[in-house]
């Protein structure tokens, strides 16, 4: 089937090009036509702050839920001052007259009294004003509110605005997998000698991005699909599309070197390489489908999201690459240095926009010298003339060939010290700290950071996470019950400040405002929380004679860590379990899944225990920029699936090709270097495209986007250099002909998967 595939789509190469083409402009079409919806729902089951939440939606109309947007004000002579007065309020009557604001709670009327500091040296000098939004506002309303704001901004002598709320924060899009795509063409180009064995994959995974992108963008109108899926789809698709194209790319290669024509060489590609990306392609997407299960919106939404642009990614590499390498044919091995020194200058061009460098000069001009480059090249014969490369070494002269006898002669130490190192870089998981980060984590030099600096120093540092403790009121109940609230909260060493109990209007619920002493990511706040509701309120709960909820972000948090937390055994399990039963259907063996399964523990726990270290404790936080703040509950779930599933593309292409060459020989010690040999190149070379993309998104402003991107791209690195180059040698060593045995009646029962094809050599 993937013979005839290829052959398909190789034969038709016109029609298959040109389908991707109007496909690709079609769906993205649509999706500008139709528009995002971006947002998370945290749809949790029956927990407590979810009942909270509902008991404010029913009887308070929503309000309370948390502060939403605000305008914070500091103003060295006062914020009663008469002129700072008579600025911010034409302020908040023009922010209010807009059509995306529902209401603006200012500091200068009676309901907002409390919203002036009373504390401390900064008493009367700092305030601010709530913004009221309806919940389906976008950001792009966002920036249009902050754009309005910053044009409006009084210009009055010591008077500083701030703005908070994630809805007005300053947002820049991402320009690293830019960067990625640059470094990208140097590593195929390095690696393979050929500008068409580098513009292929490029070419492939860009197509399979665009359209899972608009996939994406369409599936927010459906579902909770929160805004940085878009980002991930980039991420995700830019390394698994050039990963998966360069396998089949580099397969392709060998049947010509083989002495195959192209026709035959696109149709051996398919049927070999073909095979091991849709096996490794479709792991990946069945271990994203499996977050599904953990019932939460926006996970949902994030796990569909990103399994599409992986599937698309790996149609794309099974569909349109066998078409353009029709159309290349065997120019594929010819490089000219009229097209190396234009695919430099692209490099070029491309790293000068990702990372700002003289913008828009220097990228124009490299771009410009590319093309003049081409156009030149067609007459100058310096340019014209072909690049040689050196011959390749025999197999048992290459660099991977002899690492792996040093590792098959030291097979213990090597074990031991590869399993150590992965286990030391894992320590620091074992003080994860599951919550969200928020507006406290952005770079100190944004209006959001400053906005909420200056309500911690004008309200103390639990105002940006205040409490809400929520209650229906029975017919009959007790007015003295609700005064006992009261002071059972305020009397709790963890609590600021607290209102007096609030009677919604109907008269049928009641909820208090509390400000607890910490911060909302201090674990003592949750500790806080956590007393509230085991040992505070049950006693005055009682007295009621009805249930009182604590809810607010901080207990949502909490819950929403302790929720995942409880199913992600279940999910873990699942994944590993179902990649062990195909690993030891693929290579009938129940030692090697076993190994593949354990290894791959190891390496991903070392980069969750990176992630803890510089996201979590604030290691190297003055080169990285971030912030420490407690890792997003969901990121090692999206991570473990990602991660597991690209391992699983390395674990079937370089074993398959070990297994091959053992059943060739019989010699279990030479069968391992001889794999290895064979793959070391493109596995380095996709491991090396991957940690560089991934790697690249560091450099972004955004938390979540650096914290996906630095897991990522340590998990691959570890896989491809501690896994693969050292551990796998080395155990497969020490069990020797072990490694491949399985018990006949195992044998008999599980499928016969082939993911290595056929093919007369």
């Amino acid at each position: 089937m993937f013979s005839r595939l290829g052959l398909w789509c190789h034969d038709r190469r016109v029609l298959v090009v040109i389908a991707w083409i109007v496909g690709l402009f079609v769906v993205n079409g649509v999706a500008g036509g139709v528009g995002n919806a971006f947002r998370e729902e945290f749809n949790l089951p029956d927990v407590e702050s979810r009942r909270g939440f509902d008991v404010i939606d029913e009887h308070f109309s929503g309000q309370g839920g948390g502060m939403g947007a605000t305008i914070v004000f500091r103003a060295e002579q006062g914020v009663d001052d008469p002129e700072v007065q008579a600025a911010m309020e034409d302020l908040f009557t023009a922010v209010a007259g807009l059509d995306q604001v529902t209401t603006v709670v200012s500091p200068y009327s009676p309901e907002g009294a409390f919203q002036v500091s009373a504390r401390g040296d900064l008493a009367g000098q700092v305030a601010f004003a709530r913004l009221d939004l309806p919940e389906d506002t976008d950001f792009s309303q966002g920036v249009e509110i902050r754009e309005f704001i910053l044009d409006h901004e009084p210009d009055v002598d010591g008077l500083e605005i701030e703005l908070g709320g994630g809805l007005l924060a300053e947002f820049e899009e991402p320009t690293s997998e830019i960067i990625g795509l640059s470094f990208a063409i140097v590593i195929l180009i390095l690696a393979f000698g050929s500008v068409l064995a580098m513009g292929l994959p490029i070419g492939v995974a860009l197509f399979g991005i665009g359209a899972g992108t608009a996939i994406i963008t369409l599936l927010s109108n459906v579902l909770s699909v929160p805004e940085f899926a878009s980002f991930l789809g980039v991420m995700i698709g830019l390394g698994v599309g050039i990963d998966y194209a360069l396998l089949i790319v580099t397969r392709y290669r060998e049947q010509l070197h083989g002495g195959h024509s192209v026709r035959e060489a696109v149709g051996v590609a398919l049927d070999t390489a073909g095979r091991s990306v849709l096996f490794a392609g479709m792991t990946v997407v069945i271990s994203l489908l499996g977050m599904l299960l953990m019932g939460v919106g926006f996970v949902q939404g994030l796990s569909l999201s990103a399994a599409s642009v992986v599937a698309l990614t790996v149609l794309a590499s099974l569909t349109l690459l066998p078409a353009l390498l029709g159309f290349v044919g065997e120019r594929i091995e010819v490089t000219r240095w009229r097209g190396l020194l234009a695919a430099g200058l692209i490099a070029v061009a491309l790293l000068a926009v990702g990372v700002g460098l003289g913008l828009p000069v220097v990228p124009a001009v490299a771009a410009l010298s590319a093309v003049a480059v081409l156009v030149i090249g067609l007459f100058a014969p310096a340019l014209k003339r072909v690049v040689q490369r050196s011959d390749p070494k025999p197999r048992d002269q290459t660099l991977a060939y002899r690492w792996s006898r040093v590792i098959q002669h030291h097979p213990w130490l090597s074990a031991l010290g590869a399993g150590g190192l992965l286990v030391l870089l894992a320590v620091p998981v074992s003080s994860l700290h599951l919550g969200f980060s928020d507006e406290g984590n952005f770079a100190e030099s944004t209006t959001t950071r400053r906005a909420y600096d200056l309500l911690t120093e004008g309200f103390g540092a639990g105002f940006n996470g205040p409490l809400i403790v929520a209650a229906e009121l029975p017919a009959d109940h007790d007015p003295a019950a609700l005064e006992a609230i009261t002071v059972a909260i305020s009397d709790d060493e963890g609590i600021d400040f607290v209102t007096p109990a609030i009677v919604s209007d109907d008269g049928e619920a009641v909820l208090w405002q509390v400000i607890p002493t910490t911060g909302p990511q201090d674990r003592a706040t949750g500790d806080t929380v956590n007393r509230l509701r085991d040992e505070v309120l049950p006693g005055p709960e009682a007295q009621l004679g009805s249930e009182v909820a604590v809810t607010g972000a901080v207990a949502v948090s909490l819950d929403f860590s302790s929720y995942l937390s409880s199913r992600y055994p279940y999910f873990f399990g699942a994944v590993l379990l179902l990649s062990f039963l195909l690993l030891m259907a693929v290579f009938r063996s129940v030692l090697v899944p076993l190994k593949a399964v354990l290894m791959n523990l190891l390496s991903i726990g070392a980069s969750y225990g990176v992630v803890v270290a510089l996201f979590q404790w604030g290691w190297l936080s003055t080169i990285t920029g971030v912030q420490p703040a407690p890792i997003e509950p969901w990121a090692p779930m999206m991570l473990f699936a990602i991660v597991f599933g690209l391992s699983m593309d390395y674990e079937v292409f370089l074993l398959s090709r070990v297994r091959e060459e053992w059943h060739r020989t019989g010699d279990s010690r030479t069968s391992v270097a001889d794999g290895l040999a064979a793959t070391a190149k493109v596995i380095t070379a996709a491991a090396a495209i991957m940690v560089v993309v991934f790697g690249a998104f560091v450099l972004e402003t955004d938390r979540i986007v650096k914290l996906m991107g630095t897991g990522l791209a340590v998990a691959i690195l570890l896989d491809a250099t501690i896994v693969r180059m050292i551990l796998v040698p080395a155990t497969m060593e020490l069990l020797g002909d072990r490694n491949w045995w399985l018990p006949r009646w195992l044998d008999r029962v599980l499928p016969d998967i082939d993911v290595e094809g056929h093919v007369d050599r």
